[in-house]
């Protein structure tokens, strides 16, 4: 997971583990539990983030993340696509056009929290690799 930082200083907070809850988080909260977590974080100086990003061994995923309620879930659809194309021009070096093409064909949105935010996974057996 790559996450933005946008104040000097800023921390990292880990927490709210459930162990089931349904997609979007419709009502707000899911089954809690806790965690034992071990991580490691890298710090990417310059990186130009606009929002989250993950990757998995089959998806590249953008997540258009916005405060609670602030707009509808279509600003976060937004946010996570142009993202997106900004993560396939600058990194792989899809034309722009060929990065809105793929998403079109092979593009899937998904709702992770109904206040507001969306995730866009593209299958990276359609991406370039990385030179």
């Amino acid at each position: 997971m790559i996450l933005p930082v946008f104040h000097p200083g800023g921390l990292l907070f880990v927490g709210d583990g459930h162990a089931l809850m349904a997609d979007g988080e419709p009502t707000g909260t899911g089954i809690e539990t806790s965690m034992d977590v071990e991580f490691s974080v890298d710090l990417l100086k310059n990186a130009k983030l606009r929002g989250p990003r993950v990757e998995t061994a089959e998806y590249l995923i953008s997540v258009g993340a916005q405060p609670e309620f602030e707009s509808s879930l279509d600003r976060a659809l937004q946010l996570a696509t142009s993202d997106m194309i900004q993560w396939l021009v600058n990194e792989y070096q899809l034309e722009p056009w060929a990065a809105h093409m793929l998403i079109g064909f092979v593009g899937k949105y998904d709702v992770v929290t109904v206040q507001g935010t969306m995730a866009l996974k593209i299958p990276k057996r359609y991406v370039p690799a990385l030179r």
